[in-house]
């Protein structure tokens, strides 16, 4: 014979995990300090300068 389920406790059992995955997400993404956004957003900027930096601009059919 089989054990007898309760589906209010497994709805509840269900949501809460849901929440705590949620709530992970959300720490990853949200959870930086300001320091590591504007270390990131440096970083950023300086790969963003130096691919444009090594940008060659294209040539007209005259030109060389």
């Amino acid at each position: 014979m089989s054990n007898v389920v309760n589906l209010r406790q497994v709805r509840k059992a269900k949501a809460r995990a849901d929440k705590a995955r949620q709530a992970d997400a959300n720490r990853a993404k949200f959870g930086r300090t300001k320091a590591e956004r504007i270390t990131d957003n440096k970083d950023h900027a300086r790969q963003d300068a130096l691919l444009d930096g090594a940008y060659r601009e294209r040539c007209g059919p005259g030109e060389l």
